[in-house]
């Protein structure tokens, strides 16, 4: 049985080609991508340990190995973040977990008042598993007629794979799915992604499995809206962690000055205020 940690092993050295490690190319492969044995040689460990840890045989490497099979890897600063958590939660699979739950979806009153503060402005308070627990008047009128908001208690990944809406909604609708099951490796705990993700797999399908396991981490550009009201809006995204209490709070800024005008009409609609979502 595998663990996330050798998946991501795995994967990344498959969607490598060794030219562009200056390795020399070896004629045809079974399997495309870095060989297992020019990993192992470039990470300084023996090729018996790599597969060890990529079949899920050895759920404890070393700090130093890691970063060694990160460097070898060439990983880019968020690849070896992703790469050092996962380390992390797989070494910890073999503790016996508690029955699988869903996190605390209370917002802190000081977080609500600091939405406050941000209103008319585009905020909300979400967690790695996509539950919105609170958000300001300026999403609502900005999101509501996605439907997203329409579920007593929205949930911005389960949306995106169960309802056909989302499609049309985010004009780069896979780049986003890509993000919100990323952060599913990042929820607030290990139990709260197993409950989420075994709720959500039934029903979301092959899109949803697919990326579970390929541990792409996304580039996060700006988010872009096919809007009912008409034109396409394009959102900064600024996100502040709290991790006190697992969740973010992410602010949409107006990427140019035709989403602004766009906005602000919305804006003028009436819409609800501030919403906590418990």
């Amino acid at each position: 049985m595998g663990t996330p940690l050798g998946d991501f092993i795995r994967a990344k050295r498959d969607s490598i080609q060794p030219q562009s490690l200056g390795l020399p190319e070896r004629g045809r492969r079974r399997s495309p991508g870095l060989r297992r044995q020019d990993l192992a040689a470039r990470a300084g460990i023996s090729v018996e340990y790599l597969t060890r840890i990529e079949q899920g045989r050895d759920r404890n490497p070393s700090v130093a190995v890691v970063n060694a099979v990160a460097d070898a890897l060439s990983l880019d600063p968020s690849e070896r973040n992703h790469l050092r958590y996962l380390a992390k939660i797989t070494g910890g699979e073999c503790v016996a977990h508690t029955q699988p739950a869903p996190p605390r979806r209370q917002v802190r009153r000081q977080v609500l008042e600091t939405l406050r503060l941000i209103e008319p402005g585009i905020a909300m308070v979400t967690n790695r598993l996509g539950d919105v627990l609170a958000h300001t008047g300026g999403y609502e009128s900005v999101m509501s007629a996605a439907g997203l908001l329409d579920a007593d208690e929205p949930n911005l990944t389960r949306y995106l794979f169960t309802d056909p809406r989302a499609r049309t909604f985010f004009a780069d609708w896979d780049d986003v799915a890509d993000e919100q099951v990323f952060d599913l490796w990042l929820a607030p705990s290990m139990e709260n992604s197993e409950w989420f993700t075994a709720e959500l797999a039934p029903v979301a399908g092959p899109d949803f499995t697919r990326r579970l396991n390929r541990h792409v981490v996304p580039p996060r550009g700006p988010l872009r809206l096919d809007h009912p009201s008409g034109g396409e809006l394009r959102l900064e995204r600024e996100t502040l962690e709290l991790s006190s209490d697992a969740q973010q709070l992410v602010v949409f800024l107006p990427a140019d000055e035709r989403t602004a005008e766009a906005v602000e009409q919305l804006r003028r609609r009436p819409h609800g205020r501030l919403r906590a979502i418990s």
